[in-house]
């Protein structure tokens, strides 16, 4: 007796004229079912559901391998939670408790020893204390200094942090601080001392500015509170006006690299925009060293 052409081997659920088929990967189990995407047999165990029938698990592992996954203008992964921004208020918040011991009061913690080795004095960076032109960025004159710079950093930082990712975001903050201090370094008298986190704020500001820019959203709101901080450190004396547009510059530029840099190879065309930018703005800092 001749039977028909028998069905191919993972044809599910066997034939009259074979053995059922059994579970690719639980050889042991019988099955009538099979992938949807690759045809194999497969027992409910190992089946998800898809958008068309069940696939098994190998198939969904190999799908979101190769699937694009959503990313931000800037290449960070959507739905992190801010760790850096509560970071950075937690360390100005212990430097400052730590200066406000010393100096035996809270108003007057400039007074103290640790403030007077960390906060940014041109003469003394000339000197050879090239640490000054950061960790002057972490020191605050006051409780009110510290309360209204932290406030503006959660402000600003949360989302900013959300849509560049944490490491480019410390790096923008980094590289802000870092540019208002260079402009102190440029323009300041060597006797001067400015402390304060508001030069990489502004960073901050002008970041939010052309992320808005690039997401093609109304920005106007930025741009007044940036006028009304450009004003308030214009008429208040003992505001490093300075120090905040340095730090506004270059956190926008920054921030230009990050949010434009093509999508291919973008992180490498970040990580040289914004080690170029550093080497620059230390360069400008040495020359100042040199007059």
């Amino acid at each position: 007796m001749t039977y028909p052409a028998g069905p191919p081997p993972y044809q599910p659920g066997g034939t009259p004229y074979g053995p059922p088929a059994v579970c690719v990967r639980h050889p042991d189990r019988a099955t009538g079912l099979s992938c949807t995407r690759c045809g194999r047999p497969s027992c409910p165990e190992c089946l998800r559901e898809a958008s068309v029938g069940y696939q098994c698990v190998d198939c969904v592992a190999e799908g979101q391998r190769t699937a694009p996954r959503p990313a931000s203008v800037a290449g960070a992964r959507p739905g992190g939670r801010p760790v850096v921004v509560p970071t950075l208020i937690a360390v100005n918040a212990v430097v400052f408790v730590l200066t406000a011991l010393q100096a035996a009061n809270p108003v007057y913690n400039s007074n103290s020893v640790l403030f007077r080795e960390l906060s940014l004095v041109p003469g003394f960076v000339h000197a050879g204390e090239w640490w000054r032109v950061l960790t002057a960025g972490f020191l605050h004159i006051g409780p009110i200094h510290l309360i209204v710079n932290m406030l503006a950093l959660w402000m600003l930082g949360r989302d900013l942090e959300v849509v560049l990712g944490r490491g480019r975001f410390l790096a923008l903050y980094l590289v802000s601080l870092l540019g208002g201090s260079a402009a102190v370094m440029l323009f300041y008298a060597a006797n001067d001392q400015v402390a304060g986190a508001s030069g990489a704020v502004f960073g901050l500001m002008g970041a939010l500015v052309v992320v808005l820019r690039r997401l093609r959203a109304p920005a106007g709101q930025v741009f007044g509170i940036i006028g009304i901080n450009v004003l308030i450190s214009v008429v208040l004396p003992g505001i490093s006006l300075i120090g905040h547009l340095g730090g506004l510059a270059v956190g926008a530029i920054a921030t230009a690299a990050l949010v434009y840099a093509p999508p291919r190879n973008r992180t490498a065309v970040q990580v040289a925009a914004i080690g170029g930018l550093t080497v620059v703005l230390l360069v400008l800092i040495w020359l100042t060293t040199l007059r």
